[in-house]
């Protein structure tokens, strides 16, 4: 029984950081190309705000990833 838990939390971790994650940078990419269209001159600094905080994004759902490893690593 306590294995199973440990495997729901692993998916959890994994579902939760990841559905987050895609629905995050869904929107700040949109808001990202909105600002772009309105502002075609600042396209540059746009752009690279927007690829930090897509890379940050993406390190939090590494560390979901890395949470269900180590849970799952406890059931064997």
């Amino acid at each position: 029984m306590e294995n199973a838990l440990i495997a729901l939390a692993a998916m959890l971790a994994v579902t939760g950081c990841a559905v987050a994650s895609a629905i995050a940078q869904g929107r700040t990419a949109t808001k990202a190309m909105d600002a772009i269209a309105r502002q075609p001159e600042a396209a540059g600094d746009i752009r690279s705000s927007l690829l930090l905080s897509l890379a940050l994004m993406e390190a939090l759902t590494i560390y979901g990833l890395l949470i269900a490893f180590m849970l799952v690593a406890k059931i064997g």
